[in-house]
């Protein structure tokens, strides 16, 4: 591959349009003056901190545009330095690093649920994984500016590689896909339609392609440009064609969503019933052990029937949150307790904490979804299903000899962490099948059951009171609100303090309860859609594509150098 910063001067006039022998100018080895590089830094780490805002909750899309537009100009520069491709990568690392800052700053609270014991970890724990995790957009950046061109193409290969690199944050050591550039979209049911045919990944795809567009259209250097009237000029009516772009693509796709809910209307309800409980019970109230029996008898007390309840013939299925019933097996007397409240052959899917012994008889601690059916004064313990996808350091300790000799631990109140379970499982208590998800597990697509044993819906048990009332809660929702509309299935979500809901199989809102309420959702499950076309192939078109962009990033780079 050709040096990165071999300069574009040296082709002949005939081998480029007259706009691009124009942009070909040998870049300038030192930075314009009055620009030192903790600026440049403060800016990468101030338009990445301005892009988080185009997610839950204030959905600012114009940011994402200006932020990644942005990155593009911070490359350019970078392409002018002795060593672009490690300028650009510190560029991206900046501005990953700012973005997850703010992204990912509702993180903070759950140390303070224990403050006097977790406090003094928030600000290392969240400054710590928005480091890391700015890793993955430096190394896009880097990529993207060893294949760079001062033409609108370089904001393809940009694409490419920070999909990409989106792809790997959302699957390298466990993976965190909070966040996707798709998840900007969720917002909007029109626009997260796209989810059902292209995925997450397909769909963050064409998010960057859309925030990429003002600065793909102003190709010349931002930095040399700064002396030049001409060249603010020029840079102004390539950020305005290229705002023009985005805004149509934006149109475009917010259109072709609203067909799809237009032209296929939503499939008629079950003979089933659900009802999602929300107790809100604050976090310290809901891990102190000495409340157990009062918490599982306040989602008892809300299980009962009232006006919205079953017609004659229809199943009831009762969701309650994430540990909303601790070892519920082990206690007699709580069962009998709910089976005096709940009407006869109800089905009760409980979040719940359960011990048994592992392969090698260690007793061993699970995060479960206890199944209880209510026969004759009792509930009945069907079955299990336990959490397989932990969340690091909530749930487990990462090299833990490690990290305990350094004095950190993980949030979950057991000396070994939880044990995971099994994995991804498609269950059924005499009605519709339905897969399990625990909290964390919602966040991760393509994963939510066994690609070969389809259910007909998805029940999410979750507890989002550690992230307080700040983002949190809200992106996560949107993230199970795009795993709804992906896989063509309804979900009942059930969360300790909000947000709870109902949601079809096209991310409607059939009902909700709202952050910090007491309340109950009461409604007929809504009909599976028939597979997605993204359930169908996967991820396996985002991954192409993105490859594709980032080749075409490589021919137009070869091509240009002869």
């Amino acid at each position: 591959m050709p040096d990165a910063k071999t300069p574009d001067a040296t082709l002949p006039d005939a081998d480029l349009p007259d706009a691009e022998v124009r942009e070909a100018a040998p870049p300038s080895k030192a930075a314009p003056r009055g620009d030192s590089a903790w600026r440049v830094r403060a800016a990468a780490a101030g338009t990445g901190a301005l892009t988080a805002l185009a997610f839950a909750p204030l959905y600012l899309l114009p940011l994402m545009a200006l932020g990644y537009s942005s990155l593009i100009f911070l490359i350019d520069r970078a392409n002018g330095q002795a060593r672009p491709i490690r300028s650009a990568f510190a560029a991206g690392w900046w501005f990953g690093a700012g973005f997850h800052l703010v992204g990912l700053h509702w993180f903070a609270f759950a140390f303070m649920v224990q403050a006097e014991e977790f406090a003094w970890m928030a600000p290392f724990a969240v400054t710590g994984m928005a480091a890391f995790l700015g890793l993955f957009f430096g190394a896009a950046a880097a990529g993207a500016a060893a294949l760079w061109r001062p033409v609108p193409s370089r904001a393809i290969a940009l694409v490419g590689f920070v999909a990409l690199a989106e792809y790997a944050r959302g699957h390298v050591l466990t993976g965190l896909p909070w966040n996707l550039p798709a998840q900007a979209f969720a917002g909007v049911l029109p626009t997260a339609q796209a989810a059902a045919w292209v995925g997450p990944y397909g769909l963050s795809i064409v998010a960057l392609l859309l925030a990429v567009a003002p600065a793909a259209f102003a190709p010349r250097d931002l930095w040399a440009a700064r002396a030049s009237g001409d060249g603010w000029r020029s840079r102004a009516k390539g950020l305005a064609r290229g705002s023009a772009v985005a805004l149509a693509g934006y149109v475009a796709l917010f259109a072709a969503g609203a067909a799809r809910l237009a032209l296929s209307p939503a499939p008629e309800p079950t003979d089933s019933h659900v009802r999602i409980v929300q107790p809100n019970i604050p976090q310290r109230e809901k891990i102190d052990p000495a409340l157990r029996t009062r918490n599982i008898a306040i989602a008892a007390a809300l299980s009962k029937d009232n006006d919205a309840s079953p017609r004659d013939g229809e199943r009831l299925f009762v969701i309650w949150p994430e540990n909303a019933a601790p070892l519920i097996d082990e206690d007699t007397a709580a069962r009998q307790g709910v089976a005096g409240l709940l009407p006869q052959d109800a089905k009760v899917i409980a979040g719940a904490v359960r011990r048994a012994p592992d392969a090698d008889g260690r007793w061993r601690v699970y995060n479960s979804i206890s199944m209880l059916s209510i026969e004759d004064g009792d509930a009945r313990v069907l079955g299990f299903y336990d959490k397989h996808h932990l969340a690091p350091f909530g749930e487990y300790l990462p090299m833990r000899p490690l990290l305990t000799a350094l004095g950190l631990s993980q949030l979950a109140p057991y000396d070994e962490g939880f044990a995971a379970g099994a994995g991804p499982a498609r269950l059924s208590l005499g009605g519709p099948a339905f897969a399990p998800l625990i909290c964390y597990e919602t966040i991760f697509p393509g994963a939510l059951f066994p690609r070969a044993e389809r259910p007909e819906w998805l029940v999410v048990v979750t507890n989002d009171a550690w992230f307080g009332d700040a983002a949190g809660p809200r992106q996560h929702l949107d993230q199970a609100r795009l795993r709804a509309i992906e896989t063509g299935l309804p979900m009942a979500r059930a969360a300790n303090t909000g947000v709870s809901a109902l949601i079809d199989a096209d991310g409607r809102y059939v009902d909700r309860i709202g952050l910090y309420q007491r309340g109950v959702i009461d409604a007929a499950l809504p009909g599976a859609r028939p597979p997605t076309l993204y359930q169908r192939l996967g991820d396996w078109p985002a991954l192409i594509a993105m490859c594709g962009l980032i080749a075409a990033g490589l021919l137009r780079r070869r091509a240009a150098s002869g």
